[in-house]
C-alpha cells in the first residue's frame, strides 16, 4: 500500500457500515411487510391469493408484480407453483432497477396442521429475510396466527 494512504482511508467507517446494514434491514422489512399485508388483505377480500411479488425500486416506490395464471390443469386448478417460479423469474429479470424485492405464496404447513402465507425478501446488497403467517379458516373468515421467521435461500440475486 502506498505510504501516503492511511489504512483508515481504505476501510469503510464503522458508522457507514452500520448505517448501510440498518438501511438494508429496513428495506427488507418494508417489502416483506408489504407482501404479507397484501396477501392478508387479498385473503380477507377474495378468499385467497395467487403468488405475487413486491419491488422497492431505485425511485423509492413500492410496486406489485403480478402475472396472469396459466392454463387450468385437468382438474380445473391453477398451477400456483409455476406462477411463483414465473414471478421470481420476472423479479430476476428486472433486478437491476430494484433495491429489494419480496414474493408471497400460499403454502401448506403440516407442522401447524394448517395453511399459511409465506413471504421472502431479498436485497441487492445481499440481505435475506423470510416469514410465514399460519392461518385458520373460521366461520367468520380467516384467523391469522403470529408471524414466524422462516429460512430462505436467495432466488433473485443469485451469483
Amino acid at each position: 500500500m502506498p505510504e501516503d494512504i492511511s489504512p483508515d482511508a481504505v476501510q469503510p467507517d464503522a458508522q457507514e457500515t452500520e448505517d448501510a446494514q440498518e438501511t438494508i434491514s429496513r428495506e427488507l422489512r418494508e417489502v416483506l411487510g408489504a407482501a404479507l399485508g397484501t396477501a392478508q388483505e387479498h385473503m380477507e377480500q377474495n378468499g385467497g391469493f395467487l403468488p405475487f411479488g413486491v419491488t422497492l425500486a431505485d425511485d423509492d416506490e413500492l410496486r406489485l408484480v403480478m402475472i396472469s395464471p396459466g392454463e387450468l390443469d385437468a382438474d380445473g386448478n391453477i398451477d400456483a407453483e409455476t406462477m411463483l417460479t414465473d414471478v421470481i423469474e420476472l423479479l430476476r429479470q428486472g433486478r437491476e432497477g430494484y433495491r429489494a424485492v419480496a414474493f408471497a405464496s400460499d403454502v401448506t404447513l403440516p407442522e401447524h396442521g394448517t395453511d399459511g402465507i409465506h413471504a421472502a425478501a431479498e436485497h441487492r446488497s445481499g440481505g435475506l429475510m423470510a416469514a410465514v403467517v399460519p392461518y385458520d379458516v373460521t366461520a367468520e373468515g380467516f384467523s391469522f396466527r403470529p408471524l414466524e421467521a422462516d429460512g430462505h435461500d436467495a432466488a433473485v440475486w443469485t451469483g
